[in-house]
């Protein structure tokens, strides 16, 4: 799978956290802060194979414009 940068968010000043990626599958990586909320966590239905992650709006509006 091939991974194309999309953006980091503006609250990061060192590392690419939380980021959104392009893949070559037509689809997104999203990386971002592992929820480990309880509360947050028992209102998601998540199966062990899956994790749920945090990341800011600015990211998440980048995927509106690479669409």
């Amino acid at each position: 799978m091939k991974l194309t940068f999309i953006r980091k968010t503006a609250q990061s000043q060192v590392n690419n956290c939380p980021s959104l990626y392009r893949t070559d599958r037509d689809t997104f990586i999203v990386q971002g802060w592992r929820v480990s909320d309880p509360e947050a966590l028992a209102q998601l239905d998540i199966p062990a194979h899956e994790t749920a992650v945090e990341v800011p709006a600015d990211v998440l509006a980048e995927i509106a414009k690479a669409l």
